[in-house]
């Protein structure tokens, strides 16, 4: 059931990009296992999204017989992960040499905003100061605004929960070729570092400003943004190339030869005011209804709760409801290997028997604290 089906992964309980990181392996099939403090016990949230599909068992990782029993477990899996600060694992005697001595196939993944090494491994910090040093956040909003925090995506689940589980499953398939573990040391920075490489690339090359909206893909353009409707519903444009922006164009009656100079930045401005205007008189509906199976790469901005209805969301089974809660569902998808969201989070320490009479482990030094 799915491509990592017979992968076996312990996750260290943690918040965020590294719940995520084992959420998207266990929908692929893997077999995670997550560890987590024993105050956490008998929690239960079956709206935590990011612990669907996981086992989960408790351990006191301060105290040593627990310890000890949690490498008995390392030993038998094929990926450790964990998102605490650096040093944190080595104290508590689980570091990654620690592991790799027990189990020299392992892929010990850690993830940290700031990487393993450098003058602000050790601080403190959150999405948004991890996307500050990387030029990422300076580049999101209106140029007389403030920088726009873009949510948590691009630090936090990007560059953090997504980049670990890539380099995850990349250092697995070397374990399986070549029988040898490795540290895999994903750092927010660094991975909203990577997802900034294509507007890295276009400033070298001469085809991006350094400053928010100025440039094609960041609100400037009046053929890629957002436009409120008459319903104060509003509506995405991203016409690029000549032929949708000729549809554009045709679908919103604008026929002025202004327009046809599409990419002359000075107009950019006094075009936008125009398209604002115009599609200011429609209702988003009406505007939806106009460009119903057009080329012109206009498309409504949903809330959450609408993207649940939307007819293609519907047909693809992008959502999937499990217990009373309708969730996004497992992606990517598969041709052969199809994976499968096996239940909601349980409850915190649920499957601490069934795991230690599987892995042959010690139920009461697990339990004790």
């Amino acid at each position: 059931m799915g491509p990592l089906k017979d992968i076996k992964v312990i996750e260290f309980s943690g918040i965020g990009p590294g719940p995520y990181c084992g959420m998207l392996l266990a929908d692929l099939g893997a077999d995670v296992i997550r560890v987590s403090r024993k105050d956490a016990e008998g929690l239960e949230n079956k709206y935590d999204i990011h612990n669907r599909s996981k086992r989960s068992i408790t351990a006191d990782l301060k105290n040593k017989e627990s310890v000890n029993e949690l490498l008995k477990l390392v030993a038998q899996v094929d990926v450790v992960f964990e998102g605490f600060r650096p040093g944190v694992m080595e104290k508590l005697g689980i570091g990654p040499d620690d592991c790799l001595k027990v189990n020299p196939k392992l892929v010990y993944g850690r993830m940290t905003g700031w990487g393993q090494e450098g003058p602000m491994s050790k601080l403190a910090g959150h999405d948004i100061n991890y996307i500050s040093l990387s030029g990422a956040l300076n580049s999101i909003g209106r140029k007389d605004s403030n920088p726009t925090p873009p949510l948590n995506l691009i630090g936090d689940y990007g560059g953090g929960g997504m980049h670990l589980a890539f380099g995850i499953v990349s250092g697995l398939i070397h374990a399986l070729r070549t029988g040898e573990g490795q540290v895999v040391d994903s750092a927010m920075v660094d991975g909203s570092l990577s997802l900034m490489s294509f507007f890295y690339s276009l400033k070298e090359m001469g085809h991006w400003v350094d400053k928010r909206e100025s440039n094609l893909l960041d609100g400037f353009a009046h053929f890629y943004d957002t436009y409120e409707c008459s319903d104060n519903k509003f509506l995405a444009v991203g016409s690029i190339e000549p032929q949708f922006y000729s549809e554009l164009l045709d679908k919103l009656g604008i026929e002025e030869d202004k327009f046809k100079d599409q990419h002359n930045t000075d107009l950019w401005p006094e075009l936008k005011n125009i398209m604002s205007s115009k599609i200011k008189s429609k209702s988003r509906s009406e505007w939806i209804e106009i460009f119903k199976d057009s080329d012109a790469c206009v498309s409504p901005v949903l809330s959450m709760e609408e993207a649940k209805k939307h007819p293609h969301n519907i047909e693809r089974e992008a959502f999937i409801n499990i217990d009373g809660f309708n969730q996004p569902n497992a992606s990517p998808r598969y041709s052969v290997t199809k994976q499968k969201i096996k239940h909601n989070a349980k409850q915190v320490g649920a499957d601490l028997d069934d795991i230690c009479k599987e892995f042959n482990l010690s139920i009461d030094a697990l339990k004790k604290t």
